[in-house]
């Protein structure tokens, strides 16, 4: 995806590529998982980029789930844990109105 045309990725992340490098370099640590004998991990270039793509279009994780190939259930942690970790790293960035 990232070696598409930046617009279309644009598009789908609503950031450019320079940015979602960015925040990938930020949140990479907190969200990637170890590879194991039973499971090959989900890449955390992808975690963000189907969580950016829920926050940016609200699609339902039976959409996420044709468009990433990655199960609902799978999906419904990875947006809970690249949403924490983009608010640890960004905090003192973040204004969140009371």
């Amino acid at each position: 995806m990232l070696n598409e045309d930046s617009d279309e990725f644009k598009n789908f992340c609503r950031m450019s590529p320079n940015d979602f490098d960015f925040l990938l370099s930020k949140v990479e640590p907190l969200i990637t998982k170890q590879k194991t004998r039973l499971r090959v991990p989900i890449p955390a270039k992808v975690r963000l980029a189907l969580t950016l793509r829920f926050l940016a279009t609200g699609d339902s994780y039976r959409s996420l789930h044709h468009l990433f190939k990655i199960s609902s259930a799978a999906i419904t942690f990875i947006i809970q844990e690249v949403c924490t970790a983009i608010n640890t790293v960004l905090k003192d960035q973040i204004k969140v109105r009371n």
